[in-house]
């Protein structure tokens, strides 16, 4: 029997990653004109208990705090997002980044609740983006990530080096204005949804890629 989880889309391109950026950007400007909307579309644990503001799991993704938040976030859906999505498809990248983009909502709003903050505000689209550098590290797997234009990091291992960026700095503390957990779980969504959705275990595309 068939698993309706993984039935493909047909492949189809239409230049989605570049229709979120200009999106993200229209978003960015808005809230710069109207400060007063930030509250309503970040992710507000106690706004979502209190008010059923659910529509904040996925508005969170397209507020971002100030321009270099909103820059580096786009610059790396750019280059990231655009390669992965002409590799699987505009409707499959979609679907990758919203699935992957509301869990990382979720998770982090049970992590809030578990640890009795009500009063934060998540934003920006790091979760989903994080789960995009992953994709790119599945799908291509011995292409190289060029550090300053010059340094050359294979994509698997940039995403390892970014996870215990993220653990290390959540255990420190290091820019704790940072939802750095919101981070690793993007990578976990989109280990996930591989697992699930394409019936693929990254870890082992990793290991043929470079062991095999």
């Amino acid at each position: 029997m068939n698993n309706p989880l993984r039935k493909p889309f047909s492949y189809t391109f239409f230049s989605s990653s570049l229709i979120l950026i200009a999106v993200n950007f229209i978003f960015f400007f808005l809230t710069k004109i109207f400060p007063r909307s930030v509250p309503y579309l970040s992710l507000c644990p106690g706004l979502v208990i209190e008010d059923r503001m659910y529509w904040q799991f996925v508005s969170y993704m397209f507020v971002h705090g100030n321009f270099a938040h909103i820059f580096s976030n786009m610059i790396g859906l750019f280059f990231f997002g655009l390669t992965v999505e002409k590799a699987i498809g505009s409707k499959e990248f979609l679907m990758i980044y919203f699935t992957c983009g509301i869990m990382s909502g979720l998770l982090s709003f049970g992590y809030y609740v578990l640890t009795g903050t009500y009063a934060v505000f998540l934003m920006g689209a790091s979760g989903a983006l994080f789960a995009i550098m992953f994709a790119y590290a599945v799908i291509f797997p011995r292409a190289n990530i060029y550090i300053w234009g010059i340094l050359p990091i294979p994509s698997p291992l940039l995403v390892v080096l970014y996870a215990a960026i993220e653990v290390f700095s959540q255990i420190t503390g290091y820019k704790s204005n940072v939802a750095h957990y919101a981070h690793l779980f993007g990578f976990l969504c989109s280990i996930l949804y591989f697992k699930i959705r394409m019936g693929i275990n990254p870890f082992k595309v990793w290991k043929n890629a470079y062991f095999d």
